[in-house]
């Protein structure tokens, strides 16, 4: 036994050199980061512009180089395949819509660690992040019913997919959760990317008596808030804080941290040289959604009382959102 000890010490030390040299080697490599961004592109002071501060950020902090990609032509495993060959360590398919041609993408190149945000794949070398856009709306629901006179809301879907309904039925249960009798008015446009037919829509549903909008649309969802404003009424931005889409109208927006989570999953990559885990989920328990700054509009404390309580009790279990 006294033999054995000297061995297994030495075993312990080689161990954790192994271990310190392996660490001191992911923290001097530069790492590259790939995204594909989703199809209405930067600029659409949403969904892309969020995902590309959190890889901004992680250039400045955590010293990764990133490049960028976009398919205006809804052509994804082009850019996808010129990603892999800039050997970036990482690359990212932003949206639901890169799905298909990412998991081929990765099929193709299993050795290549891909990211997925907003959806779910079950291949091993695709990380999935989605987010419970419910929770966070629910809260934007209540605000809205807080500060309705004509107990009529509106909401704008873009394309009628699984993800813009969770917007669609948390907004409602927050709602029908400060007020059961209250009406919310549902129109899906098919796109993300028709300012002008978002503004036709938010007017159609002003004139039907909606006094706050929340669109779940991306750039159609643009156009919308841009109408509530010219129209005197409310709105919920959604994805970035869109306060300064619509100054005069947007009291709050349903603020989806894809930059905290693009920056975090970043700084897994770069401290342990891969992301661990298959799939991620984040609510407003792991700050991956919440409710922004309230403007336009003065909550009483009783309001803010609610607000507060209803995202505690949302995050200890006590209200149950659900996304379907």
């Amino acid at each position: 036994m006294k033999k054995l000890l000297p061995i297994l010490l030495l075993f312990s030390l080689l161990l954790a050199a192994c271990s310190a040299s392996e660490q001191s080697t992911n923290q001097n490599k530069e790492y590259k980061i790939g995204i594909l961004l989703s199809d209405t592109g930067l600029g659409d002071e949403s969904f892309n512009d969020s995902a590309f501060r959190g890889l901004e950020k992680a250039r400045d902090e955590l010293g990764i180089l990133f490049d960028y990609k976009e398919a205006p032509d809804g052509n994804f495993e082009k850019p996808l395949e010129e990603l892999v060959k800039e050997n970036n360590d990482l690359v990212i398919g932003l949206g639901f819509s890169a799905q298909e041609a990412l998991e081929k993408t990765a099929k193709k190149y299993p050795q290549q660690q891909f990211l997925l945000i907003d959806a779910v794949s079950e291949l091993d070398n695709v990380v999935s992040l989605t987010f419970k856009e419910h929770e966070g709306s629910f809260l934007v629901g209540m605000l809205a019913a807080m500060t309705s006179k004509t107990d009529k809301l509106g909401f704008i879907g873009g394309v009628d997919v699984p993800v813009i309904h969770h917007f669609e039925n948390g907004f409602i249960q927050g709602a029908k959760h400060f007020n059961p009798k209250i009406e919310i008015l549902t129109e899906y446009t098919g796109t993300f990317g028709d300012a002008a037919l978002g503004e036709k829509v938010a007017e159609k549903q002003i004139a039907a008596g909606a006094d706050f909008i929340y669109p779940a649309a991306g750039f159609t969802g643009f156009g919308a808030l841009k109408k509530a404003e010219e129209k005197g009424v409310l709105a919920g931005g959604v994805d970035s804080d869109q306060y300064f889409v619509a100054e005069k109208a947007v009291a709050a927006s349903m603020v989806k941290n894809i930059d905290i989570a693009v920056f975090n999953l970043a700084k897994e990559l770069t401290e342990s040289g891969k992301i661990e885990s298959s799939s991620y989920e984040w609510g407003l328990a792991e700050n991956g959604v919440g409710l922004s700054e309230v403007r336009v509009i003065s909550l009483t404390e009783e309001q803010k009382a609610a607000l507060k309580k209803a995202t505690e009790d949302i995050i200890d279990g006590k209200i149950t959102v659900t996304a379907e």
